[in-house]
């Protein structure tokens, strides 16, 4: 008879190693595709091929379309937001000067008490009555603790009494944002930036797709290389020219425009919110047992 092992021992009260991988518990590991990167001619906000691309300081590429109207739709929030805010000011400036007249209207009417004395608001203490159905000079005090009670009472099962957090908006920014960085942004700060079509006769015999090149080595461009744009001019080459002609010679290799090492702005490699980028493409997924259901609880995978 073979001896026991983990992987046909079914008899415990709990799961082994190997029956969690089978049911897939634990972290899971894939490796992403193709289809889960954005190639680097894609717009970052529409995910389509970038019609009059513009680039940011810091390499994100968006359509000129999508870029302004995204720019666009920030000022007018801000604007909406600052309407707002300017609102709850005014709102909050009349509530403590009302709150300063009612404080100086109770010193008075204390005062006042304090040196003549209460006046009675009925004539026959035995059978006259208040407004309120009270006797006696107490009525006063009471009606005005039941309000005070209804007032403050904090009843959650009563819509009425539900207390209600005041809501306070904070001072807002005009400042717009990167949608792909989350850095500060200006329009003035966006360049256009020009990709070399690949238009040799091999190619185009080949496929009607647009493939682009680098001017300087001819070599097509792909999401495995690093890119490097021109913000003088807004040429696109691979970062291996670049380093070794344009950081020297200080010249672009197509327009021979005088340029900087600040000017060369390396753009980004394709990602987005929905898609993974940069060196790490391995998706993980966390999941485990859930107690008593006997369903697994799926959550994201602590980043290391």
């Amino acid at each position: 008879m073979p001896q026991r092992h983990s992987k046909n021992n079914n008899d415990l009260a709990f799961f082994t190693y190997d029956e969690k991988r089978k049911l897939g518990y634990g972290t899971q590991k894939e490796r992403l595709g193709k289809d889960s990167i954005k190639p680097f001619d894609v717009c970052c906000l529409c995910l389509k091929p970038f019609i009059d691309p513009m680039c940011c300081q810091r390499g994100h590429t968006f359509c000129k379309q999508c870029i302004l109207e995204c720019l666009l739709a920030q000022k007018k929030d801000n604007q909406r937001k600052l309407a707002a805010y300017t609102a709850q000011q005014k709102q909050e400036k009349e509530e403590a000067e009302e709150k300063l007249m009612q404080q100086k209207a109770r010193e008075l009417d204390a005062f006042d008490q304090q040196n003549h004395g209460a006046v009675p608001q009925y004539n026959d203490r035995n059978q006259s009555r208040d407004k309120n159905g009270f006797h006696g000079a107490n009525s006063v005090k009471v009606t005005s603790y039941e309000e005070e009670a209804l007032r403050t009472m904090k009843a959650f099962w009563l819509p009425s009494a539900t207390p209600e957090a005041p809501v306070k908006a904070g001072a807002p920014s005009s400042s717009t944002f990167c949608p792909e960085g989350n850095e500060k942004l200006k329009l003035k700060s966006l360049f256009p930036i020009h990709f070399t079509e690949d238009n040799s006769e091999q190619k185009k015999s080949k496929s009607y797709d647009v493939s682009y090149i680098c001017p300087s080595c001819k070599v097509t461009l792909t999401n495995t290389m690093s890119l490097v744009a021109l913000s003088t001019c807004g040429h696109v080459f691979c970062k291996k020219c670049a380093d070794k002609f344009m950081a020297v010679d200080k010249v672009c290799l197509v327009c021979n425009k005088g340029c900087k090492v600040r000017d060369l702005v390396n753009l980004e490699k394709g990602g987005t919110g929905f898609a993974g980028h940069g060196d790490s493409l391995e998706a993980r997924d966390f999941k485990h047992l859930g107690s008593g259901s006997g369903l697994g609880l799926v959550r994201p995978a602590m980043k290391t």
